[in-house]
């Protein structure tokens, strides 16, 4: 049976004789996505100074990659099913390194907001066209598990590497060199793309974007974010606040109407019921808001409380990401042996015991070596839970449609990662709000505070994995060549 949309259905059939080097330029990918993330942050305080940004203005630096990013993660899927995975691929490459080029040049503080919006862009079509294609190329069960290791490890690399490298090129090269090392990659990864990822399938006439769908989808998604973002600064009472809410629910409620209608819709409907996606979209929603918020107090705490500089801080993140590449390799390799559901529980029960660890020994008198085990222990538990959350998504998904899957839950790990910071702050700030104490005390407190509800929120994904269809996942483990 052929495929609707001209992508191969069959891994054994399209599969590169270098695979190997395909997988290369896959993790690569994502190693570039996760170093920017933390390289830009290191830094923001010089970029900040060179183009005299506000402290809300330089919020934008982050915030106009988040908001454009997670807007565009719909397109982006379902563009990598219509017009062929490796070519958005490509296309995300393309767009990542010249926005990163344009970074570096930028001499105001709209054109640096600017390529970041860009950038966020290319983040958007890169990652489903990623995913997508390790889920094509690499046969469900062992092989795929193998590959899905390999790229959050180079995830979890990336995060370690952004940190460190970050504060030695801002030290010794200056705050452009931190975009202008992504290009010369960029490039080199296109390249190996080029060369090892088989052909898309020829185009055909029976490719249909349906523009309506996309327009309202990345209108209603960017709106959310960016009202997420910007709702501690604008107030959760305010009305910006209420009219972004109203504005993506309006925007949502007409996406649905246009979906039900397409002919050929961005996001088919019943594609949600079926398979694991549902559950999926829950799982990586609350994902993102625990586990991917804890690096925010961390910084502030080793920042502000421990005085730490920006080298500092980065090698004081190296303990949590090597926590959570062993992890994440324990995750791939134990998926067929205990089960997507039973690792994803697992891993869900030790991230919330290592988040209980650290929130514990947050106190004045404790520094940061009272924080490692917990940070070992909360990394093992993110990684471990990585993996299989993502062989769950891919689950019994149809080849030609894996693209649209991977931007559906990558939209709502996105979403999450916007909602559970907002609603963290929130949560935090208010037990901390009327003391008088030094200024130190009161970040030891916020810390705690946050860290306990971070570990309460990922006790609270666990139910959510009991509605993984185990039967489903557990041959997406199992088969073999």
């Amino acid at each position: 049976m052929s495929d609707p949309f001209n992508q191969p259905t069959n891994p054994r059939a399209t599969r590169p004789p270098r695979l190997g080097l395909a997988l290369l330029a896959l993790a690569c990918a994502q190693l570039i996505t996760a170093l920017d993330f933390n390289i830009v942050y290191v830094a923001l305080p010089e970029i900040g100074s060179h183009l005299g940004l506000s402290s809300e203005s330089r919020q934008w630096v982050f915030s106009a990659y988040s908001v454009a990013y997670g807007g565009f993660l719909l397109l982006g899927g379902r563009a990598a099913d219509l017009f062929g995975r490796r070519r958005m691929f490509i296309f995300g490459l393309a767009l990542y390194a010249t926005s990163s080029l344009l970074g570096g040049l930028a001499g105001t503080a709209l054109f640096m907001i600017t390529a970041r919006a860009v950038q966020g862009i290319g983040g958007a079509f890169l990652f489903p066209a990623t995913i997508s294609l390790i889920n094509t190329l690499f046969e469900e069960g062992p092989p795929r598990n193998r590959a899905l290791g390999l790229w959050s490890l180079a995830g979890s690399s990336g995060l370690t590497l952004g940190s460190i490298v970050g504060g030695v090129l801002v030290g010794t090269l200056g705050w452009p060199s931190v975009f202008f090392v992504n290009v010369p990659i960029s490039i080199l990864v296109g390249l190996v793309a080029i060369i090892a990822i088989p052909r898309d399938l020829p185009a055909s006439s029976n490719k249909n974007l349906d523009v309506p769908g996309a327009l309202v989808s990345t209108a209603g998604v960017t709106l959310l974010v960016l009202t997420l973002v910007q709702a501690p600064q604008w107030g959760w009472a305010s009305i910006w606040t209420a009219m972004g809410i109203l504005g993506a629910v309006i925007c949502f409620g007409a996406f649905i109407l246009i979906e039900a209608r397409a002919i050929q819709p961005i996001v088919p409907l019943d594609l949600i019921g079926r398979a694991n996606l549902a559950p999926s979209m829950m799982l990586t929603f609350l994902y993102m808001g625990t586990f991917m918020s804890l690096p925010y107090f961390t910084t502030e705490l080793f920042q502000r409380a421990y005085q730490f500089n920006p080298v500092q801080t980065g090698l004081a993140f190296l303990v949590p990401c090597l926590a959570i590449a062993v992890g994440t390799q324990l995750g791939s390799r134990l998926a067929a042996r205990l089960g997507v559901h039973t690792l994803l529980v697992l891993g869900l029960m030790v991230g919330t015991a290592g988040a209980i660890l650290i929130a514990a020994n947050i106190t004045p008198n404790g520094g940061y070596a009272a924080l490692v085990p917990g940070l070992i222990v909360f990394g093992l538990g993110q990684g471990t839970a990585w993996p299989p959350m993502w062989i769950s998504a891919a689950a019994g998904i149809p080849a030609h449609e894996q693209g649209i899957a991977s931007g559906i839950a990558s939209t709502t790990l996105w979403i999450g990662g916007a909602t559970g910071l907002a609603v963290l702050v929130a949560v935090a700030s208010p037990s901390v709000g009327h003391l008088t104490a030094d200024q130190a005390l009161v970040l030891f407190r916020t810390s705690r505070v946050a860290v306990f509800a971070i570990a309460a929120g990922i006790a609270m994904t666990i139910p959510v994995t009991f509605f993984i269809n185990r039967g489903q996942t557990k041959s997406s483990a199992v088969i073999s060549h």
